[in-house]
C-alpha cells in the first residue's frame, strides 16, 4: 500500500468546514490505515507538519430506495491537525 493511496478524499461538511480555522482537516482514509500512515501520507502529499492524528471508524448505516434495501459502506475517518507553524492545506484552488 502507497502513501498516495491512503488519502480517498477530503471530507466536506459545514463542521469540518469550520474546523479548518483551527487547522483540522478532515480526510477519507483506507480502511487499513493507521495513525502513523496516515500522518506519513498528510506531510509528503500536501507538505505540511502534522501535530496528531484522530482516527475514527463509520459504520454502515441503513438506507432504502423504496423496496430496495442495503447498507451503506463503512469508512474510517482521519481528522489531521497541523502544527501551528505548518502552513494551510489548499483545498479548494482560488481562481
Amino acid at each position: 500500500m502507497e502513501l498516495h493511496d491512503l488519502i480517498k478524499k477530503p471530507v466536506i461538511t459545514e463542521a469540518s468546514m469550520l474546523a479548518m480555522d483551527e487547522k483540522k482537516y478532515t480526510f477519507d482514509v483506507d480502511t487499513r490505515a493507521n495513525k502513523t500512515l496516515v500522518k506519513q501520507a498528510v506531510e509528503s502529499v500536501f507538505g505540511v507538519k502534522v501535530e496528531k492524528v484522530n482516527i475514527m471508524n463509520v459504520k454502515p448505516k441503513f438506507k432504502r430506495m423504496g423496496r430496495y434495501a442495503g447498507y451503506t459502506s463503512k469508512r474510517r475517518k482521519a481528522i489531521v491537525t497541523l502544527t501551528k507553524d505548518s502552513k494551510d492545506i489548499e483545498l479548494f484552488s482560488a481562481e
